[in-house]
């Protein structure tokens, strides 16, 4: 037996990726259209796919991002999720998958990457069912990361807009961890916590008053007990 045929005899390695953002303070996955019959025929599933020979999970995450989920993976923010390893998740072999949680603002994207295809779409999660492979898992293994990684980290910031009234950040907490917060104790700790900036400009518009703008004080993500 060759090198070569004791290889095939153990696994190979694939990326999948969760693909986040906001819209209308609602939270989006990026799906594509997943087609490998007789078992994944005309199925939703997550941008995956496998790692070359010469690429870290990492490049390829970013290459399936910007191949099969068609985004600039320059304006995506990446960190590693999860190995899935389950011996029966991919029928055809098997497949150990190392996962990703990726989020973008939904402003950094362009028209056509908001837009929907035949091939590519974004979703409300609450409609990201049934998917091909192992997805569900992955899906929900990734909310379940994003959900714990914002009550303790500045992550938020990687899904919100570049400004945003305390308002709109409140809801996209309240969205995200699908609860409801008490609005002035929310705002009175998230200004006590110093992690967002004040702006010079007010949001004008509506029945309502002008709202002040905010930003996220730092780019880097830090740890802080925000909920």
């Amino acid at each position: 037996m060759t090198t070569s045929e004791r290889h095939l005899r153990f696994a190979v390695l694939a990326t999948d990726v969760a693909i986040f953002t906001v819209k209308d303070n609602r939270l989006m996955v990026r799906l594509i259209k997943v087609n490998r019959p007789p078992h994944f025929k005309n199925m939703s599933g997550l941008p995956g796919g496998l790692i070359a020979q010469k690429e870290t999970a990492e490049e390829a995450a970013r290459r399936l991002i910007r191949d099969k989920a068609h985004l600039d993976d320059k304006k995506i923010h990446l960190e590693q999720l999860y190995t899935f390893s389950q011996v029966d998740r991919d029928p055809r072999g098997r497949v150990v998958a190392v996962a990703y949680l990726a989020l973008v603002p939904w402003e950094k994207l362009s028209t056509k990457e908001q837009g929907d295809t035949d091939e590519t779409w974004w979703s409300e999660i609450t409609q990201a069912r049934n998917l091909a492979y192992d997805h569900d898992e992955i899906l929900l293994t990734s909310i379940s990361r994003l959900k714990s990684r914002v009550t303790y980290t500045t992550l938020m910031g990687k899904i919100m807009p570049k400004e945003f009234t305390l308002t709109e950040l409140e809801q996209a907490y309240e969205n995200t961890l699908n609860i409801d917060l008490d609005k002035r104790n929310f705002r009175k700790k998230i200004l006590k916590l110093k992690i967002v900036t004040e702006l010079p400009n007010k949001r004008r518009g509506g029945k309502f008053r002008p709202a002040q703008l905010y930003k996220f004080s730092a780019e880097k993500v830090s740890e802080i007990n925000i909920i």
